[in-house]
């Protein structure tokens, strides 16, 4: 019996939402196939995970600007300062200059259920390169886990047969 490269994609979504993940087919979601941010799952864990400092929802469109426009020239810069933000948090200037900034974290470490676990496959994403990763693991709407699935079984059989074909 071969094990495909679509079966162990979806033996994978099966897995992650067993531990709770939503799973989604990329190409199901409205977006510029430029955007790599779920814009609306990461404005969502904001505006709640905020609620209390009363952040707007300009503001958590102003968080997710400043990530959208980290630069594409520099792609190592860019990743490391990315995950400087997400590990260590940021002050975010408010809206209102009469309120104090708000320390901001992308993910909530001390509470994971309050996080939103997408399993995203097929997800094109339009660059220098149009890419298509086999599935994506996004936290609170930021790709965080690229995968690409390969078999590890492969039916070598007409090889074999191209090999003897060959040799006679």
């Amino acid at each position: 019996m071969k094990f495909t490269e679509a079966q162990l994609e979806q033996a994978i979504i099966d897995l992650l939402k067993e531990e709770g993940h939503e799973h989604v087919y990329g190409k199901s979601i409205q977006r510029d196939l430029s955007d790599v941010l779920l814009k609306e799952d990461l404005k969502r864990f904001l505006i709640e995970r905020y609620k209390t400092e009363n952040l707007t929802s300009m503001e958590a469109d102003l968080i997710i600007r400043q990530l959208e426009n980290l630069p594409a020239s520099d792609l190592y810069e860019s990743n490391k300062t990315f995950m400087k933000l997400l590990s260590d948090g940021f002050a975010f200037k408010r809206e209102d200059r009469s309120q104090k900034d708000i320390w901001i974290y992308l993910i909530n470490f001390e509470q994971a259920a309050s996080n939103t676990f997408k399993i995203v496959n097929q997800f094109e994403i339009l660059g220098y390169h149009n890419r298509i990763p086999d599935g994506i693991l996004f936290v609170n709407g930021l790709p965080l886990v690229v995968m690409e699935f390969k078999s590890a079984i492969k039916d070598h059989s007409r090889c074999l047969q191209a090999i003897d074909c060959a040799l006679s």
